[in-house]
């Protein structure tokens, strides 16, 4: 019998938790079939999942078949919950990505997809709600084709069509010989180009009605394949959850050897109890073998994304909050909502909450107004607190345009260290990389490991505003250390100084850049109305394609606009279109600032006067360690430079 696990995602009511039900109430799993509008959905249990009627959490089910044990995992929706989405992907076999026939390809569906595409999960496409009027495969088809992959091929309920076989075999020759010669592909065949993503199998029906599930469950069973494990312990941590007696759940998802009760994992923390879940029961499980997922009470210190046994950390996290939130206690105790928040935090950590002691407040980061809603829902609800968000501010980040050597010195009386950094420009999203081009006769393995680390160990950030450096490669070529003097903690302090001395140098020639959220949208509005909208995308310094209007009258705009203009538009649409018309937003990156000049005067940021993070060196002579300015180090380094300006515009070209 094949196991495995699958997860089911989609964007927001395409029926997503109706698919998960149907497919739990046709294989037996459920007696009854559960719906999200009735509030009496099996994979939404929480009361304000039942009150919204959308899947905030990401939940736990399991179904069987003759041949196959299938561990669903139900996601989130809505795009303000897809870092908890994403958190899921890293542990899956495959992924059954929903899509309204009704609505089309989303602009958050394209995001899962190239989601779904960095996490490298094979896909099976449910096409729902065919059971609408006016809805028609083929052109469902034809658009998944085009804007996700050309690779998507209707699979029929039962035997494969000739079609349906040459569709797959046209990719490549020797697929064409072997469908040529024997009018078929093997079942083997066809599962290695599912699991390899070169082929996506479209499936049509409606889950409401339970039409078509038999068909996709039927496909899941045939067309699936149980991967490799290793004989070694190894885990991946996708969530953590409290239930509801408090106690902190960390679930996992072993990818190699078993997990057994009282093994002793992470130092000296031990595995208490195993529990396997389906729904909010659990049982109990003395091991668990590799390709399963459980959740284990008690542990401290994991995070979702973290590698157990050989298995390494996961990769950083695409979806980021791009909005920060103040929070007012209302009249709470500000140490009680410090601790709830990081309790909350410790759920999902890209709410990131951050306390001022000086200021004595607190902030949290968000990707929208929905997940504002509920984080005060949830306040309430689970910590009985009553608190408010003062709207906050854009998070705004800070990158490079140029080449750039940065040299940091720390010498107080008996230490010593400096150290030499190569800045780039990195391409978009990419973060920070970090590499070392530096001799071991130059500097000792150990200190150029201590150099890294510290690079990894704390956010680095610009000198525009403070904001956190991004899209930049940074590389150790130099530096020197001293045999009796150097110790950890003296190249912790060079290294961070070399980081904001090379970008204090690039500031003074321009080659600094401030970075800025922006939303791709889809804007719905009347066809007398489309003028208003697209002056007001251009007043917002927003970029749209030609509007397109269908035969009722309703007109689509679609492109992209600073988060910073568009983030209250919503309430003006609402306002002129009388309640019709409809703004979608996605985040879609970040790109340079379109009033970089404004927010730099409004934020008057000093990068000299931020003590913590100091662009300046410390040298000692006469017996004592004196501060030196960051423009007067070059002139002091002890360690020649490794670029002159002529070699570092050699390696931007």
């Amino acid at each position: 019998m094949k196991s495995l696990v699958a997860g089911v995602i989609a964007h927001v009511d395409a029926g997503k938790t109706t698919l998960s039900e149907a497919l739990l109430y046709r294989t037996g799993a459920l007696r009854q079939l559960g719906r999200v509008d009735n509030g009496d959905a099996f994979l939404d249990p929480d009361d304000l999942e039942k009150q919204r009627g959308i899947t905030i959490f990401s939940h736990q089910a399991s179904f069987k078949t003759p041949s196959l044990t299938m561990t669903l995992l139900d996601t989130p929706g809505h795009v303000d919950f897809a870092s908890q989405t994403e958190q899921v992907l890293s542990v899956l076999d495959y992924a059954i990505l929903v899509v309204s026939a009704t609505d089309g390809i989303q602009g958050y569906t394209r995001t899962l997809w190239r989601l779904l595409a960095r996490y490298q999960v094979p896909v099976f496409i449910f096409v729902n709600k065919m059971d609408v009027p006016g809805t028609a495969a083929e052109q469902v088809l034809s658009e998944l084709q085009t804007s996700l992959s050309d690779q998507c091929v209707a699979f029929d309920e039962g035997e494969l069509s000739a079609e349906t076989y040459e569709a797959m075999a046209l990719q490549d020759d020797s697929l064409l010989d072997d469908f040529l010669a024997n009018g078929k592909l093997a079942d083997s065949t066809v599962q290695q180009l599912i699991q390899q993503r070169q082929v996506f199998p479209c499936y049509f029906g409606s889950a409401l009605k339970v039409n078509g599930v038999d068909g996709l469950i039927a496909g899941l069973e045939r067309w699936t394949a149980v991967p490799s494990y290793a004989t070694e312990f190894g885990a991946r941590v996708f969530k953590i959850s409290y239930d509801m007696t408090g106690e902190r759940l960390t679930w996992l998802r072993l990818t190699g050897g078993q997990l057994a009760n009282k093994t002793v994992i992470l130092g000296e923390q031990k595995v208490n109890q195993i529990r396997v879940y389906n729904g909010e029961k659990f049982e109990i499980r003395p091991t668990i073998q590799a390709g399963e997922v459980c959740a284990i009470p008690g542990l401290t210190d994991t995070y979702p994304g973290q590698g157990l046994g050989i298995l390494a950390d996961g990769q950083r996290p695409v979806m980021q909050p791009v909005l920060t939130y103040r929070l007012d206690p209302n009249g709470e105790e500000l140490h009680a909502c410090l601790a709830a928040m990081r309790q909350l935090e410790d759920e999902d950590p890209q709410l990131r909450v951050t306390w001022s002691s000086q200021l004595q407040e607190l902030r949290v980061q968000i990707m929208g107004t929905i997940q504002l809603e509920v984080l005060q829902q949830l306040l309430h609800d689970r910590f009985q607190l009553d608190v408010k968000f003062i709207e906050g501010s854009i998070l705004y980040r800070e990158t490079i345009t140029q080449d750039v050597e940065g040299v940091g010195h720390f010498e107080p009386l008996r230490h010593y260290s400096e150290v030499h950094l190569l800045l780039q420009p990195a391409p978009r999203g990419s973060g920070l990389t970090f590499a070392t081009d530096c001799s071991l006769e130059v500097l000792g393995k150990n200190w150029q490991h201590q150099v890294l680390s510290n690079l990894q160990a704390k956010t680095q950030l610009g000198v525009l505003t403070g904001s956190p450096l991004t899209d930049v490669k940074i590389t150790l070529v130099g530096g020197r250390s001293s045999n009796v003097h150097s110790v950890g903690g003296d190249f912790r302090e060079a290294t961070w100084r070399a980081v904001r001395q090379g970008l204090m140098m690039l500031k003074q020639t321009n080659g600094c850049q401030l970075l800025e959220p922006w939303y791709q949208f889809r804007l719905t509005v009347g066809q007398e109305q489309i003028g208003r909208a697209m002056t007001d995308i251009q007043r917002m310094h927003g970029q749209f394609e030609p509007p397109v209007t269908d035969a009722a009258g309703v007109t689509t705009l679609m492109g992209t606009a600073p988060v910073s203009e568009m983030q209250a538009y919503a309430q003006e649409v609402r306002a002129y279109t009388h309640g019709q018309g409809q703004l979608d937003c996605l985040i879609d990156g970040y790109r340079p600032c379109h009033n970089q000049d404004a927010v730099l005067a409004n934020q008057s940021y000093d990068p000299v006067g931020d003590l913590e993070n100091t662009p300046d060196s410390v040298f000692c002579a006469h017996g004592a360690g004196y501060p030196v300015p960051w423009d007067q180090v070059p002139a002091m380094a002890h360690f020649p430079y490794v670029y002159n300006g002529t070699q570092l515009k050699n390696l931007t070209t």
